[in-house]
């Protein structure tokens, strides 16, 4: 279950950042349902969350214009988003090279004090930061609100099916909320070495064992663990229990994403409230982001 404190808290779903690399409109509109019913499903409370899409607050792609005429053009260069293509600029659209600029407009509409980040996106916040102190500046005021990172020691980065950092844009991730056939069907996606099954194997370099420890008790990843080392134990037999794993856990995650989407009405209603209250918040700053500029 989710874990919410009495800190007030926007979370949003980034269909918009999704349009730099798919233009697949029905896909956009499943995966946004997907990730809402996730995120419901595994409790949200949307009386202490402010929870939405990013496309249905528009403010967000006007105050990224403003900024993006603040943002030099070297900073957006140096970004990761952008340097991990820039050897094939052909494949760069202008929308993932301001990507830091709309992730910006994302956190300052809504004036964040803190956003909790992997080590991997380190760098966007401090862009972000750089981008609202450059505004602040040119406009004579603390107009918005520069963030501060949260970074948790205990989130690791996470291995993918083929030992990549998991990610979607990889399609390297375990969808734990797939019916059971194509579940198992991931699951034995992972990719794993060629040590013969009557063999010890290494847990440590193994990414079925470094998934399985991470949603496993201290128990059961100890005794994988023994397997391994004690030979005769197949990858196959850790993936089975890996499944397993998962199907016990998160019985009743599955149960209730299902039923979210099968009623995407519910979920409709759910973002629809989050994004009526995000609003007030959102016009707000914009207003006041207009006026400074001499828009309103």
């Amino acid at each position: 279950m989710i874990k919410q404190n009495n800190e007030e808290s926007y979370i949003f779903i980034a269909d918009f950042h999704s349009l730099t690399s798919s233009k697949d409109s029905e896909l956009r509109k499943e995966n946004t349902r997907a990730v809402a019913a996730a995120w419901l499903a595994f409790g949200l409370d949307i009386e202490k969350t402010v929870f939405y899409r990013q496309s249905r607050r528009p403010e967000v792609a006007e105050l990224t214009w403003y900024l993006s005429c603040f943002t030099p053009f070297p900073m957006l260069a140096n970004a990761h988003s952008f340097k991990d293509k820039s050897e094939r600029l052909a494949d760069v659209n202008a929308g993932l090279f301001i990507y830091p600029v709309l992730m910006s407009a994302d956190i300052l509409l809504y004036s964040a004090n803190l956003v909790p980040v992997g080590k991997d996106q380190l760098q966007h916040l401090e862009m972000c930061r750089d981008i609202a102190a450059a505004f602040n500046h040119q406009v004579g005021e603390e107009l918005v609100t520069l963030p501060e990172p949260r970074i948790s020691e205990e989130v690791k980065t996470i291995p993918g099916t083929d030992g990549q950092k998991m990610s979607k844009s990889y399609n390297n991730f375990i969808d734990i909320f797939l019916p059971e056939k194509e579940l198992k069907k991931n699951v034995n996606s992972i990719i794993t070495d060629s040590t013969p099954l009557e063999e010890p194997k290494n847990p440590d370099v193994c990414n079925v064992f470094k998934l399985y420890s991470l949603i496993a008790t201290p128990e059961q990843t100890a005794q994988m663990r023994k397997n391994y080392l004690g030979g005769n134990y197949g990858y196959g037999h850790a993936k089975k229990e890996f499944m397993q794993l998962i199907l016990d856990k998160y019985a009743t995650e599955r149960k209730a994403f299902d039923s979210y989407m099968s009623n995407p009405e519910e979920i409709e209603r759910k973002l629809s409230a989050g994004e009526e209250k995000a609003k007030a918040t959102s016009m707000a700053l914009l207003q006041k982001v207009r006026t400074k500029l001499g828009f309103a």
